[in-house]
Formats: C-alpha cells, sequence, structure tokens
C-alpha cells in the first residue's frame, strides 16, 4: 500500500497539470464569431473559430468593395501552463508573428502583454455584453503612454 500511494498522488498531480493546460483557452469561448468595429472610414471585422482544444485562430480584415483585404491573422495557442496571443502583421515586424502571453484570461477579459515590442505591449479584449467586446492595444510609443479602444458587436 505504501508504494501504491506515492504513486497515486503523482497521477493525480499529472492529471491536475493536464487538465489545467486547457483551462485558459477555454475561458475565451466567448470570442469565437464574427465580429464588426463601425467607422466613418467603414467596418472592420474580426473573426475567430475553434481549431482545437488548445488553439483558436484569428483575422483582422476590411472589406474594400467586394474584396476581403486581410491585415493580420491570429493565434491563440494554449501551451502547458501559458496562453499565448501569436498575431502576424501584414507589413509589420517583417511578416512574423510576435508572440503575447496572457497576463489575465477570464468568462469577461483576456489581457496579453509584450513589453519587448514597439507598439503595442498590451493588447486586451474586454467582454462588454452578450454580443458586444472592445479589443484594445496600448503601451508606449516614441517615449508617450498610447491607447486605441475598438468597440465591436457580434455579427455571426
Amino acid at each position: 500500500m505504501k508504494t501504491k500511494l506515492p504513486l497515486l498522488f503523482a497521477a493525480l498531480m499529472l492529471l491536475g497539470a493536464w487538465t489545467q493546460e486547457s483551462t485558459d483557452i477555454k475561458k475565451a469561448d466567448w470570442i469565437i464569431g464574427t465580429w464588426e468595429n463601425k467607422t466613418p472610414k467603414g467596418s472592420l471585422y474580426e473573426t475567430w473559430r475553434k481549431i482545437n482544444d488548445h488553439e483558436y485562430r484569428g483575422k483582422s480584415y476590411i472589406l474594400q468593395g467586394k474584396d476581403t483585404v486581410v491585415f493580420e491573422t491570429i493565434q491563440l495557442v494554449q501551451e502547458g501552463p501559458n496562453l499565448f496571443y501569436i498575431p502576424t502583421v501584414k507589413d509589420q515586424n517583417n511578416n512574423q508573428p510576435v508572440h503575447f502571453i496572457a497576463k489575465t484570461s477570464s468568462a469577461t477579459q483576456l489581457i496579453f502583454e509584450n513589453r519587448q515590442h514597439d507598439f503595442p505591449q498590451v493588447i486586451t479584449y474586454t467582454k462588454t455584453g452578450t454580443d458586444a467586446l472592445t479589443a484594445e492595444i496600448s503601451g508606449t510609443k516614441n517615449g508617450q503612454e498610447r491607447r486605441q479602444s475598438f468597440p465591436m458587436k457580434r455579427i455571426k
């Protein structure tokens, strides 16, 4: 019995760690769908879909006539206990992905941070209603604090 107890304890610890891995990304289910931000210059869209239990993919785009112009693709990836927001923005960062790590992941807010990035250093999504959210980018640019908000409504 003495030898089985440590094995049982170790198995329970591993099971607990394994189930913890996917906890953060599941809290982000509310982001799945198509979101619209209407501006005087036109509409900005962001679409999110679930790939599997460890990855969601998004894209930001605008419609120009009948053309969809994608300017950012995003991965939301659970890697062990860490949740990453990984955007690839057209014509920025040599078209390479940038990793932001989750600082907050809840049923109403996602906050990602990368203090080494030029701008933004913080990306926040806040659920403001059943079919509403605000995406926000913030940080320091040219020595000044900046913040830009994008209120969005779910359209699908």
